[in-house]
């Protein structure tokens, strides 16, 4: 079973950095569909990038390019999300998420991490 465990979120003023580490343990992080997901008060949970454990295909959320950058260390089965020039609609509850299916199915992956709040302030 892999379990997901999110760090890093916190309280950030606009313009700001954070970086979102998620660790792995009990599978091998890149023998999955791994990626960002987050979820905004009142809105819908949306992808802010994933990678596909089949070829190099990426999806990154357009608000976000340019300021997130996704890394991962395989070595210590760990993902990061390195944010940027924060702003305020960057506000949400990040998770960190992964999926033995394709790209399409990051969504509803079947393992995800408890979530880190991330509240950029104006």
């Amino acid at each position: 079973q892999l379990q997901l465990v999110e760090s890093g979120g916190g309280l950030v003023q606009a313009g700001g950095s954070l970086r979102l580490s998620c660790a792995a343990s009990g599978r091998t992080l890149d023998d999955y569909t791994m990626g960002w997901l987050r979820q905004a008060p009142g809105k819908e949970r949306e992808i802010v990038h994933a990678i596909s454990r089949i070829s190099d295909n990426v999806i990154t959320a357009d608000s976000v390019k340019g300021r997130f950058t996704f890394s991962r260390d395989s070595a210590k089965n760990t993902m990061y999300l390195q944010m940027n020039s924060l702003k305020p609609e960057d506000t949400a509850v990040y998770y960190c998420a992964a999926t033995a299916g394709s790209l399409a199915a990051i969504m509803r992956a079947e393992f995800m991490g408890q979530g880190t709040q991330v509240t950029v302030s104006s």
